[in-house]
């Protein structure tokens, strides 16, 4: 495997955004009625879409290990549009864990690169 770069490490966390962005316009659609509902689930398909295409690329960059390891931080991303978009708390708890996600994301790539 060839040493994984920074701006590897860029895609894949921007492919996981689009990933996460599926989870927001889906919290969205489901607030929706009508030609909206549709809009907002027709935009989660193509999110999803777009992310299986992406995913597929960027397993060929990473060790599975490291790319399934940096795959949690989705749930990061979603504490974070749920308090920009819908006005949920981020308490501790929630921060604690996000913590724990990227303590446990650093360990793992920090490992695989040994």
């Amino acid at each position: 495997m060839t040493e994984v770069k920074l701006k590897d490490f860029l895609i894949l966390h921007f492919v996981l955004l689009i990933y996460s962005g599926a989870a927001l316009l889906s919290k969205t659609a489901a607030s929706q009625t009508g030609i909206k509902f549709f809009l907002c689930y027709g935009a989660v398909l193509a999110c999803l879409g777009i992310y299986a295409i992406l995913w597929q690329l960027v397993l060929k960059r990473f060790p599975l290990t490291t790319a399934f390891a940096n795959k949690a931080v989705v749930v990061v991303w979603g504490i974070l549009w749920g308090w920009l978009f819908f006005g949920e708390q981020i308490t501790l708890q929630k921060l604690a864990g996000a913590a724990v996600i990227i303590v446990g994301i650093v360990i793992v790539v920090s490992d695989n690169e040994k």
